[in-house]
């Protein structure tokens, strides 16, 4: 059995509305983004987390949840040192495929 050390969590800042935007999605998609985050705090990654095309390397990411038919997005940031950022939380409303609406960009 592996033993793990538990390791400094780094604080979230919430960018502009995106906290409350979080908390207006359905419990579950909450819990999935929240757990996340708890992840990316640690210094792990989420295995429905990938980072966000259009931006170079790995350093803002989003978290993809699929609820009830619907799909859900949380984008933050791992970029900077010492905390985690969180930019963006929102229901995917595109009607083109997976692309994430320009607006959400």
């Amino acid at each position: 059995m592996v033993q793990r050390i538990p390791t400094a969590q780094k604080p979230l800042e919430w960018v502009r509305s995106s906290r409350d935007d979080l908390k207006g999605l359905p419990e579950d998609v909450q819990d999935e983004v929240g757990y996340a985050l708890y992840l990316a705090q640690i210094g792990e990654k989420h295995p429905n987390a990938k980072p966000l095309k259009g931006f170079k390397g790995a350093g803002v990411l989003e978290v993809v949840d699929n609820y009830d038919g619907d799909t859900y997005r949380a984008v933050y940031t791992v970029r900077f040192a010492g905390v985690i950022y969180v930019l963006h939380a929102f229901q995917k409303k595109s009607k083109k495929g997976i692309a994430t609406p320009p607006a959400d960009m």
